[in-house]
């Protein structure tokens, strides 16, 4: 099982990757940053469960980059959406035009 748990967020890590570096989106490159955070949430129940059974650090770490992983979610959209209304766009390289 420890196995399985790694090699899924390894999988999860490296898709996570290509797809941050290969999105000219913005909504589709915050997807990827979001499979990257799930992947660390995995590993780190899956070392928490594997090390050590009586006490839940990794389950308890994992909330708080749950909770990181939101408001960046809701910083990332707030600043698509705005993006979006200025410039009928969310590319990444058009990122800049938000500058006053």
């Amino acid at each position: 099982m420890f196995e399985h748990g790694l090699i899924l967020g390894a999988y999860l890590l490296c898709v996570g990757f290509f797809g941050l570096i290969t999105s000219r989106n913005m909504v589709r490159a915050l997807m990827s940053l979001e499979s990257i955070f799930n992947a660390v949430n995995l590993n780190l129940i899956t070392f928490s469960n594997f090390f050590n059974n009586k006490q839940a650090g990794g389950e308890i770490f994992s909330t708080f980059v749950t909770a990181v992983a939101a408001a960046e979610a809701a910083t990332g959209l707030a600043t698509a959406l705005s993006l979006h209304r200025n410039r009928r766009s969310t590319r990444i390289d058009q990122f800049n035009l938000l500058k006053w």
